[in-house]
């Protein structure tokens, strides 16, 4: 007898999917949604596209448009700076939350994810899966599902940053294994030292961010 699959479970499965192909450029800025492709392409119901869709757009990865349809988030260096506004503090805060409420295993989970990355890594898939999964873990260790679900989102909205620029991007290791300095003071339970370095982070990404994204606004204006 086949498992039951619930509704929400469906609904839960098209929106990772499409969020994965928004966030890695597989469905560019501007693109067309469409949920008779999608439910071909990912075959799954109509109605579980329709929710995905609806919750992406509330994350701000979807735009609808009355009258014309679906369409993938643009992306402009307004939004790097609107997302880093907020980043910038909630990081810090829940850096701060985590060196107090965090516990050996989220330090453990937290080695564990950094150590699958050498201090000389040049793939940029495996930088950025050790950035997310460190990030995940402060939320987790923060132990504030409100500010988890908040840090999920802007940090999704940052990571399409990330691919939209990767082609061009500079040297980023550095920018990850500023995670090691992270876990230091947050085993150490220095929270305010744990916020200063997380947000030095967090602005280190929108500078490198940034200066490709103006760069590439020079080239076209050239263009």
């Amino acid at each position: 007898m086949a498992e039951f699959e619930s509704p929400q479970s469906r609904s839960q499965q098209a929106y990772e999917l499409i969020r994965q192909r928004i966030v890695t450029l597989a469905l560019p800025p501007g693109d067309v949604l469409d949920e008779g492709k999608l439910k071909d392409d990912l075959n799954i119901g109509r109605t579980p596209i329709r929710e995905a869709l609806q919750r992406l757009s509330r994350e701000k990865l979807v735009t609808i448009v009355p009258r014309r349809g679906m369409f993938v988030a643009e992306i402009g260096l307004a939004d790097l700076q609107r997302i880093v506004e907020v980043r910038l503090e909630l990081e810090a805060k829940a850096a701060r939350l985590a060196a107090q409420r965090g516990q050996p295993h989220h330090w453990q989970a937290m080695q564990d994810a950094l150590d699958k990355v050498s201090a000389d890594e040049t793939s940029y898939d495996r930088l950025i899966e050790a950035d997310e999964k460190f990030h995940r873990l402060i939320y987790q260790a923060a132990d504030n599902p409100f500010l988890e679900d908040t840090l999920l989102m802007y940090f999704t909205l940052s990571l399409r940053l990330w691919h939209f620029t990767l082609s061009r991007v500079g040297e980023m290791r550095s920018v990850v294994n500023e995670h090691r300095y992270i876990l230091a003071v947050l085993r150490e339970r220095d929270g305010d030292e744990a916020a200063r370095l997380m947000a030095h982070h967090v602005l280190r990404f929108q500078e490198e961010i940034q200066r490709v994204m103006l760069n590439v606004d020079i080239l076209n204006t050239s263009n």
